[in-house]
Formats: structure tokens, C-alpha cells, sequence
């Protein structure tokens, strides 16, 4: 018997997709698209539309499939080849230790803004805390605190975000008189469109991240797949839009006011701030970091939670074992936090360039993970179809294009 849809069952399926959205929401929104705006102001709005629009049906599938078959995606890695599995495990180690360390400093310097500076802690110390805190929430809270969490943290923070950018767009942009135009359209800006893109609105092994709080939720509380599917699309263009709002911020306050766009991510958090103190009033600042903080926070809980859930999975699945235990997903999160830890306090210079790194090989892996997921839902009841279905293939030829524009680009094939 097919579970009957109403708003109230919709609004309890709530929770995976939502997830995403927070986990989404870091280093590609509050970085990234506000440097975009800040730097090339509205210049990159389509690129930022087409990433979201071309990437959303390999998401979807994620989602879809494990809704459909309630197998998880990386069981369905497994039954395309052990290789497949294999590949998504190794990259997903190392975007384990890379995302953990990346949304830990950020989430880090934005709590320097908070404490009093008379505690004068160093980056790498709040850094430990942080992680540490993190590590021992998801040990005793497991899903059903970050179920509540996220939802929280994801409304405060839009809520705040939307403010800030309609109040701004009241008070108007303030632009040079002789200020020149940069243009992201050459070459040499490649590199920060990738980057951009490698993370818009996620890295791509999120959506098999999501099958595993799809899998997480079921346990407690069964969703039927029309449900499932409008919790997915709450997420996902919840985090599109999102993205456009933060763009929106970084063009209409920074951009063209003479100020020097911060490249790295940890110094570009005090710009940030200032932005929603000019928006809202100098009284807001506090205010605002607080919210950044927890949204970051958040980030940080779902990496952890969310790459630990995945490498366990796609583990017990390589080693065809009945189920993972609790024990060994812990084992997973307690890897996650010490290896951010140790990238954070032997690397900490060289951080920014790492998450630069990490958000290109991402990009450049999209098109192999995308044409997986692809391949998982081209049968079935709940098969892919009609618009869908071309919307994946525009999107698969968009994505290996840029890819290959860019490998071409790196290795002196273009000038």
C-alpha cells in the first residue's frame, strides 16, 4: 500500500535533505560566491546557476535511487564495478581529511570574533576545540541531534544572509569612479571558476553522503519516496538559491569599493562580517558572527557525520560484511577529527591552498561520479525520464567540458 503525501508527512521527512543543505553551505557559499561577488560582482551569477542546475539531477539520482531501492548509492557503485566503489573510497578518505580540516579553521576564525580577546587563543587551539566538541556532540547525540540541528542553524543563518543582502540593496553599492571592471572570461581566471564550481553547491560525493542520512532517518521515522524526494528539493534549492544571496552580498557591498578582496578564507572572514555590519548597523556584528558560527559549526558536524558515514559504508560494502557497527562509524569519526587536527597544526599555512586544491579535484571527478549516478537510475519503477533525463545529459556534457577545458588549460594545451 503507497503511503498517502500530505504537508505534514512531507514536513516530517524533513531532515536529509536539510542536512545536505548545511553541509553545503560552507566553504562554496560563505567563501566562495561572496568572493565571486566581491571580486567579479554579478559577473559569475550564471555560472553559479548553470553549476547548481547541470549538478542537480546527479544529486537528485543519489536520493532518488536509495528512495527506490533502499539500497544505498554506494551499493550501487558496487554492482557497477568493485572499481567504481574502490575510486569513490580513496578520494573520500582524502576529502575526509581536507574538508574537516578546511571547515574547522573557518569555523575557528569565525569564534575569534566572538571570545574576548583577552583569551587570546591562536587558530590551531580553537581549531582542537571545535573539532574536539564536534567529535564528542556526534558520539553521544548521533542523528537525531543533527536532524534537529541543522534545521535550526539553516533558517537562522538565510534568514540573517536575505536581511543583510535586501537592506544593502536599499542603502545602494558604493563603486569607484575609476573603478575598471575585472572580466572572469580568460584563462587565468579558470582556475577560480573551477574552484567555484567544485563545491557548488557541494562536492559531488555528497550525494552518496545523503543517501546515508537518507538510510540514517528511515530507521527512525519511514518517508515515502514522494516525500523523500520534496525533502531533497528543499535542500538542494534552498542551497542554489542561497548561493545567489551571498553573491548578492559580496557584489553589492565589496565590490568596486576600492577594498582588497582577501584570497584566503580564514582572513576574507573578517570582510564578511563587516558586510552584514554595514548592511544591518554596527550592532549586528556580534549577532551575525554568532550565526556564521553555528552555520559553520553546523558544516562541521555534517562533514564529520556525513564522510565517516560514507567511509564506513562503502568499506563494509568493499568488504562485503552484513552491516557496520556503531563501534566502527565512530572509528571513522574519530579519524576524521584527528586527521583534520593534524592537517590543521602541520599544514596551517598552507591550508587555503589545499582547500583549493580539494574543491578542483572534486570538479574534475564530477563527470565519473555523475555519469555513475546517472547510470543507476536508467531502469526501475522510479526510472529517470522525459526532461530529467536530457537535463542530465546537457549537464554531463557541460561538466566533462569544463573539465577537459581545464586539464587542457594546466597542461600548456591553451594560451
Amino acid at each position: 500500500m503507497t503511503q498517502q503525501s500530505t504537508w505534514q508527512s512531507k514536513f516530517a521527512a524533513m531532515g536529509p535533505g536539510i542536512l545536505m543543505a548545511s553541509a553545503a553551505v560552507g566553504g562554496s557559499h560563505i567563501i566562495a560566491s561572496t568572493q565571486a561577488g566581491a571580486i567579479y560582482g554579478w559577473q559569475l551569477a550564471l555560472i553559479i546557476i548553470l553549476a547548481n542546475l547541470f549538478k542537480y539531477p546527479f544529486f537528485r539520482f543519489g536520493a532518488q535511487y536509495t528512495l527506490a531501492s533502499n539500497k544505498t548509492l554506494l551499493e550501487g557503485y558496487k554492482e557497477k564495478g568493485t572499481l567504481y566503489l574502490f575510486v569513490f573510497f580513496v578520494l573520500n578518505v582524502f576529502a575526509t581529511m581536507i574538508n574537516t580540516a578546511g571547515v574547522g579553521i573557518v569555523t575557528a576564525a569565525i569564534l575569534s570574533f566572538i571570545l574576548p580577546k583577552s583569551w587570546a587563543l591562536t587558530i590551531p587551539q580553537l581549531s582542537t576545540i571545535v573539532i574536539s566538541v564536534t567529535w564528542g556532540i556526534l558520539l553521544l547525540g548521533k542523528y537525531r541531534f543533527l536532524d534537529r540541528l541543522s534545521k535550526w542553524i539553516m533558517t537562522a543563518l538565510t534568514v540573517s544572509t536575505v536581511s543583510a543582502v535586501v537592506i544593502a540593496s536599499f542603502k545602494g553599492s558604493v563603486m569607484l569612479p575609476d573603478f575598471v571592471e575585472p572580466s572572469p572570461w580568460e584563462l587565468a581566471s579558470l582556475g577560480f571558476i573551477v574552484a567555484l564550481m567544485g563545491w557548488m553547491p557541494a562536492p559531488i560525493e555528497i550525494s552518496a553522503i545523503n543517501s546515508m542520512w537518507v538510510v540514517a532517518k528511515q530507521r527512525f521515522h519511514k518517508i515515502s519516496y514522494q516525500d523523500g524526494l520534496f525533502d531533497f528539493n528543499v535542500g538542494y534549492i534552498g542551497t542554489a538559491i542561497l548561493a545567489i544571496v551571498f553573491l548578492a552580498l559580496g557584489a553589492i557591498i565589496q565590490y568596486g569599493s576600492g577594498e582588497i578582496v582577501e584570497k584566503a578564507g580564514v582572513k576574507y572572514i573578517a570582510q564578511l562580517i563587516r558586510m552584514y555590519a554595514y548592511a544591518i548597523g554596527d550592532w549586528s556584528s556580534l549577532l551575525i558572527a554568532f550565526i556564521a558560527f553555528m552555520c559553520m559549526f553546523g558544516t562541521t558536524i555534517t562533514v564529520i557525520d556525513g564522510y565517516s558515514r560514507a567511509n564506513a559504508e562503502a568499506l563494509r560494502v568493499l568488504l562485503n560484511k552484513k552491516e557496520s557497527s556503531q563501534a566502527q562509524l565512530s572509528l571513522w569519526m574519530t579519524f576524521a577529527a584527528v586527521a583534520g587536527l593534524v592537517i590543521i597544526l602541520v599544514f596551517m599555512s598552507d591550508v587555503a591552498k589545499m582547500l583549493n586544491f580539494a574543491m578542483i579535484c572534486s570538479f574534475i571527478s564530477t563527470p565519473i561520479f555523475a555519469y555513475l549516478n546517472l547510470s543507476l537510475v536508467l531502469k526501475g519503477e522510479h526510472r529517470v525520464k522525459g526532461g530529467l533525463f536530457w537535463l542530465s545529459i546537457i549537464g554531463l556534457i557541460y561538466l566533462t567540458g569544463f573539465t577537459l577545458l581545464f586539464i587542457a588549460y594546466n597542461f600548456g594545451f591553451l594560451s
